[in-house]
């Protein structure tokens, strides 16, 4: 039976998590295994690796093949290394460990007991505009120019013209550029009367 140490694949899509096993080479990759050796997240910023360096000697020393993702693994936690008898490696990067919640929450409240005690200190917002005083000052002097006649009068009906008598007073034209002679309508260049024509003299 050949023995492999490879990677399980647990989590969601897209959060892949992996569980550094040994297991059976024939057995598919999320099946039955024989030990749990350690863990590997890559999601994590740095990824976090954990390997049981003592198994991982164990099954090493008794001939198991890591895979190639696990002997990468075994090289950044320096079992590979120290199965092989080289020298260890650089240290691997470690996340900071996380404050605790209560750790936090003390620390705000005692930020909270040195702000002063007088009300809001941020200003609410107004809902207008800010407006530069060169517009304010432009906006009132045209207000003050406008007149109060320029407001629109309501229209008046208009008074009916009394009628004028038809012979005493001559009917004065609409418009004085228009000639009220049916003579100067025609056109000047024509005479009207048969009279005025230059005679043909042949």
């Amino acid at each position: 039976m050949a023995v492999k140490i490879r990677l399980k694949r647990m989590g969601k899509i897209r959060t892949p998590f992996y569980r550094i096993v040994v297991a059976d080479s024939r057995t598919k990759r999320d099946g039955r295994v024989i030990e749990e050796i350690g863990t590997y997240n890559p999601k994590a910023d740095p990824s976090v690796i954990s390997v049981d360096s003592e198994r991982a000697q164990y099954w090493l020393g008794v001939g198991a093949q890591p895979s190639e993702p696990v002997a990468v693994l075994l090289k950044l936690t320096g079992d590979w290394q120290k199965f092989r008898g080289e020298s260890a490696p650089a240290e691997m990067l470690v996340a900071e460990p996380r404050r605790d919640k209560s750790d936090i929450f003390n620390e705000a409240l005692k930020d909270s007991q040195n702000e002063p005690k007088s009300g809001a200190v941020t200003k609410k917002r107004s809902t207008r505009k800010p407006r530069a005083a060169d517009e304010v000052v432009a906006d009132a002097a045209p207000a003050e120019q406008v007149p109060a006649a320029e407001e629109p009068k309501p229209e008046e009906p208009e008074e009916p013209k009394p009628e004028e008598p038809a012979g005493d007073t001559p009917a004065e034209p609409s418009d004085p550029a228009e000639p009220s002679d049916p003579a100067e309508l025609s056109d000047p260049a024509e005479p009207s009367d048969p009279a005025d024509q230059p005679k043909n003299e042949a």
